[in-house]
């Protein structure tokens, strides 16, 4: 049974970048690109263990393009993803045993497997709570602390430039989880101060499986000692792949951003019939939480496909996704807050016009009205 409907939480969205800055962040990449490629090096690309680098030059010079952009020493890519870029960071810093500092919320399915897998011992404090925050720190535990830059519940407000600030005065080093973050807001976790930020280049529109480790010199050495295999590289065919769909990235987000909060605007003036509220929201990627009047948030992503919608993420903003995503809530969202399962949807708009989201949301809870539930479609609010 779906039980009462619960009330979507105040959300605190991320800062998002507005296109004139986008197209500015663009130039920058390119110049970037332009400093450590010559002539045909962008055009050209090699494999394996390179004498000198111990990876493809391709993929080294591809490194330096992102730590120059990022203001950082240096930068690896990795295979794996944001996964495998966070598997690699802990790593490298961390041996079994070892307490890390993490926010007191549900954790990111994947994160829990890389944790379990290395051993470490994982503590909690609410990073939303500087007390609690500050408490945490002045014990002395902790060499390293791990921040997820997006909210890990839908109710977390922390600052993640306070969350860092905090812990380098205390003199704990900070991994940032800047998957779903990085390039849509003004800075990432290494920007603001972290030791490293991890992030998927697969959801800034790159090839499959790469991820990067961007950061300081000691960490990011390691990351690169630690894959000496030949198997384990980014070749330099990938390593430019990124680089050119990175460029892509900033104009793109910042157009998405804009549409999803015109979405929000229109649905809370009431302009679909069947929405009790909505918020936007950095459940993983920046997103819009829609609430329904009726109980039918399991079935309306199957309705919503007909009319073109994503049915499922592939990488959530990977060059695969250009149809809006219509989908249900986060796994760590809904461990978080159960009750929204059969209430709410989570709305990307990826490529798409606010036009056609509400269009294909209008359509679907007119579907989900005619299999018999008539008040999905009431314009009463609850």
């Amino acid at each position: 049974m779906a039980g009462t409907p619960q009330a979507l939480p105040r959300t605190f969205p991320l800062p998002t970048v507005p296109l004139e800055d986008a197209v500015r962040r663009q130039f920058a990449l390119v110049e970037c690109v332009a400093r450590h490629f010559e002539g045909e090096q962008f055009l050209t690309a090699d494999l394996g263990v390179a004498t000198g680098p111990g990876r493809p030059h391709t993929t080294a010079r591809a490194e330096a393009v992102l730590a120059d952009f990022f203001g950082a020493r240096a930068a690896a890519l990795v295979q794996g993803a944001g996964t495998g870029a966070i598997r690699a960071a802990l790593g490298a810093v961390l041996s079994p045993g070892d307490p890390l500092l993490i926010h007191r919320a549900p954790v990111y399915r994947t994160t829990a497997v890389t944790l379990r897998g290395l051993g470490v011992r994982t503590e909690e404090a609410d990073f939303n709570d500087p007390a609690a925050l500050g408490s945490a720190l002045a014990s002395g535990r902790f060499r390293w602390a791990y921040v997820q830059h997006t909210r890990q519940r839908l109710g977390d407000s922390y600052d993640l430039a306070e969350v860092l600030a905090r812990c380098r005065e205390a003199g704990v080093r900070t991994l940032v989880d800047d998957n779903y973050a990085v390039m849509r807001v003004p800075a990432s976790g290494v920007e603001l101060g972290a030791d490293a930020s991890c992030f998927s280049l697969f959801k800034l529109h790159g090839p499959e499986g790469v991820g990067a480790v961007v950061g300081s010199a000691d960490l990011v050495a390691r990351v690169h000692e630690d894959n000496y295999s030949g198997g384990g590289q980014v070749q330099g065919a990938q390593a430019l792949d990124a680089l050119r769909a990175l460029a892509r990235v900033p104009v793109l987000w910042a157009v998405q951003s804009q549409v999803g909060e015109e979405v929000a605007a229109r649905l809370t003036a009431g302009e679909v019939p069947g929405v009790a509220e909505v918020r936007l929201a950095n459940a993983q990627d920046r997103c819009l939480l829609i609430r329904l009047t009726r109980p039918v948030a399991r079935e309306l992503p199957a309705l919503a496909a007909r009319y073109g919608a994503a049915p499922h993420p592939v990488g959530s903003n990977s060059r695969y996704e250009v149809a809006p995503l219509f989908y249900r809530m986060s796994g760590s969202s809904l461990d978080d807050a159960p009750g929204l399962a059969d209430w709410t949807i989570r709305v990307n708009p990826m490529r798409a016009g606010a036009d056609l989201v509400l269009d294909i949301l209008r359509r679907a809870l007119r579907d989900a009205c005619a299999r018999g539930d008539v008040t999905a479609c009431s314009s009463t609010r609850s």
